[in-house]
């Protein structure tokens, strides 16, 4: 990375450029957010004029048809089941115009999950650009807050995942592994704002450990000059100051004497970071007294002195790790600069320093043709309309306070698709909605990038239960939660099971039972627990007997209906836990992690570089 110009007339002149591209950046804000509805209109009639003649669309009878009016009446509401056949054929090698007229160039794959494996988001090149564009927006917004970000340097924890071809020769992987790959990312220009503290080589390294190391390695060196930090996700941020934790010493002695540890063998990384370290016997006994004291309350401030903020994600599952990212950084405002997903990406915060429990994202309507599915939300839990009830918004026509699914036609070929995001209008910028993220539909429990709903959840535990039947043993009733209190966080179940038998059951089949379950979850849960070690064993506790009626008559005691009370198979309410984990008897763990490879089951070809 090249360093900023130091010389007086250099920086007048950077600071100029940088100023005019900022309100350049604001300026289109507001006039997009201006002409919202406008924007949207001509944004649905380009898609649809781009791919007129493409199967999907004719398939239905829109004949070409640009108009809002026909494009709701013929096209249906659709879930990734539904468009699953089309891009099944794309990845077999169908190059026809199924659902877009340009190639499909690869896949994006979601977190989310269809049948236990990843969707296949299609997109196209000039997707790319687009996301490049809202990426050009957030320090902009950043800057109107927070002013000379642009003197420093940005630690942030950046990795790319594993990635597979499908049987047509088609990459498939996470959106984010596509945009640091592509020469958008690699070739950029120099931007203050993208000064980052990790050379390409330690972003693009696949090896995870290599990875985290050299970028770890690479922040601690050039600590003063930091003046933001962060990760994708809250989990991935706080994940690297625990591998600090852990790996201190190597990474002091590195510093100290300015060579590389052994262990990192990629000669790209190690040619990148010699460029960066050099011995700096200072620098190494300052962390090594800060990492040597007993308490780590701080240690982000105290590393790095002049941190003005963490930038993660701590909307939705992840506001589970706020007073993690609190102790750890003495309570540096946490700020959440954009929303977006493998779909599609959506928008941005434009008051990015508010409270987390306050984030609101403006979508942008240049982005895609955003529509909202009215919910309601009955015991918690997001419910679609029935279908004759369904009256599908345009962007504009949400109203505030309400709760609707986001449904988007894409560029890339996606027609009022179902996203299963549930949002809440917290406000409007001009014409333009501001939503807070509320939840993912179903989804259960969550520690990383994984989701794991209620149906795949039951049918995991299934699966497992079968181990009792030899000991004459059943499973009565079940919960779980995500227990975040260690990193890499992990699922823990609450069984509560009834034994005839006189055999005792051994800890060996509880431990099978914990494995099975794993192997009967999604492959983005089993990803994160063999590649990314970004989730750890899971823990079944087994609770004494009567356990889970106490716990329907503390629901009761808190005004439950015994009516409609049935046992939830997600926690999260502390006093509940409590509870659960005052019964537990005795725990298992799961001895091994289960089996991984990248790719859907049909087709696991991995691509090493």
């Amino acid at each position: 990375m090249p360093e900023a110009p130091q010389n007086l007339l250099e920086r007048a002149e950077h600071d100029g450029l940088v100023s005019d591209n900022n309100k350049k950046a604001l300026k289109f804000i507001e006039s997009v957010t201006s002409q919202a509805d406008e924007v949207q209109d001509r944004v649905l009639a380009e898609i649809l004029s781009y791919s007129a003649n493409v199967e999907y669309l004719q398939r239905y009878g829109l004949n070409g048809h640009v108009d809002k009016g026909t494009f709701k009446k013929v096209m249906p509401v659709i879930t990734y089941e539904d468009l699953k056949p089309y891009v099944d054929r794309i990845a077999n090698g169908d190059c026809s115009p199924i659902l877009c007229s340009q190639p499909i160039s690869e896949f994006l794959t979601s977190s989310g999950t269809s049948g236990g494996e990843r969707k296949l988001m299609p997109t196209i090149e000039e997707e790319l650009e687009r996301r490049s564009l809202l990426y050009s927006l957030l320090m902009p917004v950043v800057d109107q807050f927070v002013p000379g970000l642009d003197k420093g340097k940005a630690m942030y924890f950046l990795f790319i995942k594993s990635e597979a071809k499908t049987p047509g020769g088609l990459v498939a992987r996470p959106v984010l592994t596509s945009y640091y790959k592509s020469l958008l990312f690699k070739d950029r220009p120099f931007d203050p704002y993208t000064n980052y503290t990790s050379p390409n080589e330690t972003i693009l390294c696949p090896d995870s450990y290599q990875s985290m190391y050299s970028q770890m390695l690479c922040g601690l060196c050039q600590n003063l000059q930091v003046l933001r930090v962060g990760a994708v996700f809250a989990s991935g941020f706080i994940r690297a100051i625990r591998f600090l934790e852990k790996h201190w010493p190597l990474l002091c002695n590195d510093i100290r004497k300015g060579t590389i540890d052994p262990k990192i063998t990629d000669p790209s990384v190690r040619e990148a970071v010699l460029k960066i370290l050099k011995p700096n016997t200072q620098l190494a006994d300052f962390i090594e007294a800060e990492c040597s004291k007993e308490s780590w309350k701080g240690i982000i401030t105290r590393l790095w002195p002049n941190t003005k903020y963490i930038d993660v994600i701590v909307t939705g599952t992840m506001s589970q790790y706020i007073p993690t990212l609190d102790y750890y950084s003495n309570g540096l405002p946490l700020v959440c600069t954009m929303y977006a997903s493998s779909e599609c990406y959506f928008g941005l915060n434009l008051n990015p320093m508010c409270n987390p429990s306050e984030v609101s994202y403006t979508l942008l309507p240049t982005m895609a043709y955003f529509e909202f599915l009215p919910v309601n939300r009955k015991n918690g839990e997001p419910k679609s309309l029935k279908e004759d009830q369904q009256q599908v918004l345009d962007l504009t026509d949400v109203e505030l306070g309400q709760e609707y699914e986001l449904v988007v036609t894409t560029y890339a070929g996606l027609y009022r698709y179902r996203v299963g995001d549930i949002l809440k209008v917290a406000g409007f910028k001009n014409k333009a909605p501001q939503f807070n993220f509320v939840c993912r539909k179903n989804v259960a429990l969550s520690i990383d990038s994984d989701k794991t709903d209620e149906v795949e959840l039951q049918n995991a535990v299934k699966n497992a239960a079968n181990h009792l039947s030899p000991f004459d043993a059943s499973l009565i009733e079940y919960t779980s939660y995500a227990d975040t209190s260690t990193i890499p966080g992990r699922y823990v179940l609450f069984w509560e099971i009834s034994q005839s038998g006189a055999t005792q059951i051994p800890p060996s089949v509880f431990e099978d039972c914990c494995l099975t379950i794993e192997e009967s979850l999604n492959s983005v849960y089993r990803q994160g627990r063999v590649s990314d070690k970004s989730i750890g064993p899971l823990e079944i506790k087994l609770v004494e007997s009567g356990t889970f009626d106490k716990l329907m008559d503390y629901a009761l005691s808190q005004g439950a209906s015994i009516n409609q009370y049935k046992t939830p198979r997600c926690v999260k309410y502390a006093p509940i836990i409590e509870l659960l984990n005052s019964k537990v008897v005795s725990n298992y763990f799961s001895p091994k992690c289960p089996k991984w490879v990248p790719g859907q089951k049909q087709w696991c070809t991995e691509i090493t570089k």
